[in-house]
C-alpha cells in the first residue's frame, strides 16, 4: 500500500518533462547563468521557448525543454508568476564570483541534485516512486513501469483533475530515470560531459541487460553536509512540530534519508551516531534501552549551514 506524499489525494503525479534526456552535467550551470545576466536577475518564461532558445542554449529545442525542466527539478531556478528566478541554492552552486561547484566535480552536488530528484514527488514521480516505494532488490523496467501505471489509474478514479499521462508516457519517464543512473558506455570510452550526470554515484547497477540492482549501504562519497542538509528538509515535511525522531522513520519512511540514499540501518546508525559533531551540536542522537532517536535542539536549524559543512570538509581534503 502506498503511504506518504503519493496516497495524498490532492497530489498530482508528474511523468514528462525531461524530454527523455536524462540530467547533464553543463545543463544546470547554463541555465543558471542566462538567468543570472538577465536584468536584475530576471528572466521572462520566454527565455526556454521563444525561437532564440536553441541558439541561446546551444542545443535543439527537446534539449531546451530539458534544461529548464532539469533546473527547476533540482531547485537551480524557481517559477514566480510570469518569470524565472535563481534561486539561493542556484546562487550557492553556480554563481560565477562564488560558486562552490559551477561544474558538478564534487561528488557532494550529485548527491544534493539525487535528493532534489529523488526526495520529493513533484517533478519526477517516477525518481520517487522507485527509491521509496520499489521494495525489491533486483527489478527490470515493467516492475517499474506496471505499479506506476496502476497507480496513475487509481488515482484518476478519485481525481477532477486527472493525471494525463499514458501508458507511452510512463515508459519513455522509467527509461529516462534507468538512464539517469545506469552506465550506458560499459567497457567503451566514455566523455563525462555526455554522461548522464547521476552516473557516478553508484546507485543502480545493472545486472543484466534488462535487470537492474540497487546498491544499498554505506555511500562513502556522500558528505554529513549533504545527509544533514536531507535530514532537515525530511524532517519538515514528515513531522515538522516533532523534536524527535526515530531510527525506523529516518530508514524507511517515504522520503527519508534512508529510502533516497539508499542507506541501510547500519549504515544510517553509523552516520547518526557522529550527529552532534557533524552538526555542531544542532542534532543529538540518543541509544537509551533500546529507543534509537535523533533530536533537535533548534526547532528549524540554518540547512544551508549544513551544506557548507560538505564543501568545506571536501576543500580540507583537497588540501591535505
Amino acid at each position: 500500500m502506498i503511504r506518504g506524499p503519493l496516497a495524498n489525494p490532492a497530489f498530482r503525479a508528474q511523468f514528462s518533462g525531461h524530454e527523455t534526456f536524462p540530467l547533464r552535467h553543463l545543463w544546470l550551470k547554463k541555465a543558471y547563468d542566462q538567468v543570472a545576466a538577465s536584468k536584475g536577475g530576471v528572466a521572462p518564461k520566454s527565455l526556454f521557448n521563444d525561437a532564440e532558445a536553441i541558439v541561446t542554449f546551444g542545443v535543439g529545442k527537446n534539449m531546451v525543454g530539458a534544461i529548464r525542466h532539469w533546473a527547476l527539478t533540482c531547485g537551480i531556478l524557481k517559477e514566480d508568476g510570469d518569470v524565472f528566478r535563481t534561486t539561493n541554492i542556484g546562487d550557492y552552486l553556480f554563481s560565477d564570483e562564488t560558486g562552490v561547484d559551477p561544474f558538478l566535480e564534487a561528488p557532494a552536488t550529485l548527491w544534493l541534485l539525487h535528493w532534489m530528484m529523488a526526495g520529493t514527488p513533484e517533478r519526477c514521480t517516477t525518481w520517487f516512486y522507485v527509491f521509496n516505494h520499489l521494495t525489491v532488490q533486483t527489478f527490470d523496467h515493467d516492475a517499474i513501469a506496471a505499479p506506476l501505471r496502476d497507480y496513475r489509474d487509481q488515482q484518476n478514479a478519485r481525481l477532477k483533475n486527472k493525471i494525463r499521462a499514458s501508458d507511452a508516457t510512463i515508459k519513455r519517464d522509467v527509461e529516462c530515470f534507468l538512464r539517469s543512473y545506469v552506465p550506458t558506455r560499459q567497457g567503451k570510452f566514455s566523455d563525462d560531459l555526455f554522461e548522464p550526470a547521476l552516473v557516478p554515484l553508484g546507485l543502480i547497477r545493472a545486472v543484466s541487460s534488462k535487470s537492474y540492482q540497487f546498491r544499498r549501504g554505506a555511500k562513502p562519497t556522500l558528505p554529513d553536509g549533504v545527509f544533514l542538509y536531507a535530514l532537515h528538509e525530511f524532517w519538515m515535511r514528515h513531522a515538522p512540530d516533532q523534536q524527535t525522531l526515530s531510527v525506523e522513520a529516518l530508514t524507511f519512511e517515504p522520503g527519508s534519508p534512508g529510502r533516497v540514499f539508499k542507506l541501510d540501518e547500519d549504515a544510517l546508525v553509523e552516520r547518526l551516531a557522529r550527529i552532534e559533531e557533524s552538526s555542531a551540536r544542532a542534532y543529538l542522537w540518543s541509544d537509551t534501552a533500546g529507543v534509537r532517536n535523533v533530536a533537535r535542539r533548534s526547532h528549524n536549524p540554518d540547512p544551508m549551514m549544513f551544506l557548507a559543512s560538505a564543501y568545506e570538509t571536501a576543500t580540507q581534503r583537497s588540501a591535505a
